[in-house]
């Protein structure tokens, strides 16, 4: 189906994208436009709803932008990462089948993935239930071009948008389930975003969590104090549900090994 977005300019406007620009395995470019005039343009399927703004961002932000960061983060790091920061054996396998669990895919819905990175959770999604849609947001322009070479080999078909999550180009109870995989660490404003995602999902939706947490041991605490120089944040786990509560969620359920902790939130 086609996607309807919010104006970034103006709430109350409209814009509405082509189901062929999630159809990746044929390249689409041009220009949308909202009923106020406001234009984007859509380079390679990726719709781009920032352009050339500066975004503020801290230093593990901007790595994200790096051709280098985008092109070794998955392979590299993702499909590592939870059993390095766990420390036992965590496979991709074994994250996707508690994604599947939790967030219960049914076809004809839609899913969002906030701050996608490589859209590896909303590739897990459409490759799951390919009769949803799936939008996978990030706002590198990097991790979205890896995202979509990605999709299409795997031949699996998602909008890939550019924008900022603290002002999620969406309106009011628009999606049926959200994920976001490791990215609240490294926001720089976290509430105004969780807020975001309480606005955009429905009433009966589920919000899938992936975050870390502090560190036990005083030696690895330490370096997550070195980490937060460069932006990334660290709270407990009471201290984060305390977030989500604030925002207007509800913990569902909770699953953590290491410093790494699965939420299962819904709309309070």
């Amino acid at each position: 189906m086609s996607l309807e977005i919010r104006s970034p300019k103006y709430e109350r406007a409209s814009i509405t994208i082509p189901e062929e620009v999630a159809h990746l395995q044929k390249s689409f470019n041009g220009t949308i436009c909202s009923n106020k005039g406001d234009e984007y343009a859509i380079n390679n399927n990726i719709i781009d709803l920032l352009g050339d703004d500066p975004v503020s961002m801290s230093l593990a932000q901007s790595s994200n932008h790096w051709k280098v960061t985008a092109a070794l983060y998955e392979d590299i790091w993702r499909k590592r990462s939870l059993s390095i920061l766990t420390g036992e054996e965590f496979p991709i396998e074994k994250e996707r089948e508690l994604l599947m669990d939790w967030l219960h895919l049914q076809p004809g819905k839609l899913y969002l993935d906030i701050g996608c990175s490589t859209a590896l959770y909303g590739r897990l999604i459409k490759k799951a239930q390919p009769d949803c849609d799936v939008v996978s947001l990030d706002f590198s322009k990097q991790m979205l071009q890896e995202a979509r070479l990605k999709s299409e080999a795997e031949e699996v078909d998602t909008y890939l948008l550019r924008a900022d999550a603290r002002h999620l180009p969406f309106f009011g109870a628009t999606f049926d389930g959200l994920t976001m995989g490791g990215t609240l660490n490294e926001l720089t404003d976290p509430l105004k975003v969780l807020y975001e995602a309480r606005r955009v999902i429905k009433k009966d939706g589920t919000f899938f969590m992936m975050h870390l947490v502090k560190a036990e041991a005083w030696y690895a605490r330490l370096l997550q104090d070195s980490a937060e120089f460069g932006g990334i944040k660290f709270w407990d786990i009471a201290e984060s549900n305390t977030m989500f509560e604030r925002a207007g969620f509800s913990i569902a359920d909770q699953f953590s090994r290491g410093i790494v902790c699965f939420s299962k939130l819904n709309p309070a």
